[in-house]
């Protein structure tokens, strides 16, 4: 990420933030054959891909279901013989940026009626720059789930940075989409 040319105005209100600390059960969704806590160098919404290794967690199961249900849900087919795993995993960060809504996000370039959309430059940018300037993670809205999520900068994590698995639960895709 850090090679990333970074907007200026983007770095100023990012530095103008108060870090936030972060302690607490966060969720997320795996393949069964995928270390839970390792995260993607990918592109995403919150990684324009390349050195920074990010781990997108949700603050509540549903949220973590949500974001990976999302996704198998724009096969063809749905994937019926993945399996995946639900992990609960406790988290403790010290520096992280939080922004509460989409509407937070505005100002930073992000449009908010393309939120739920694949157009992640906004994001991206933001992510970046915050990764610049060493933070840990960012608590930032769901595109998919009312509740937020935290997404940790795995290379930028200081020592006040702890991710422990504390439940691991198969995921039972059938259930889920009746109840959708």
């Amino acid at each position: 990420m850090a090679r990333l040319p970074h907007d200026g105005a983007i770095l100023d209100a990012l530095v103008a933030m108060r870090p936030e600390p972060f302690s607490g059960p966060v969720w997320r969704v795996t393949r069964a054959d995928r270390p839970a806590l390792r995260g993607s160098l990918g592109t995403g919404r919150w990684s324009p891909g390349g050195d920074a290794e990010i781990l997108y967690t949700s603050l509540e199961p549903g949220g973590a279901l949500a974001e990976i249900g999302f996704r198998l849900g724009l096969e063809p087919v749905w994937p019926s013989r993945l399996s995946h795993e639900l992990h609960r995993i406790e988290a403790q960060s010290a520096r992280n940026l939080q922004f509460a809504d989409v509407g937070s996000l505005v100002p930073l370039g992000v449009d908010a009626a393309r939120w739920q959309g694949f157009d992640y430059a906004a994001t991206q940018a933001i992510a970046a720059a915050a990764h610049f300037l060493e933070y840990d993670g960012l608590i930032v809205p769901s595109a998919r789930a009312p509740n937020p999520n935290l997404v940790v900068f795995l290379d930028r994590a200081t020592e006040a940075c702890q991710l422990v698995i504390s439940e691991t639960t198969p995921v039972d895709w059938k259930a889920w989409r009746r109840t959708r």
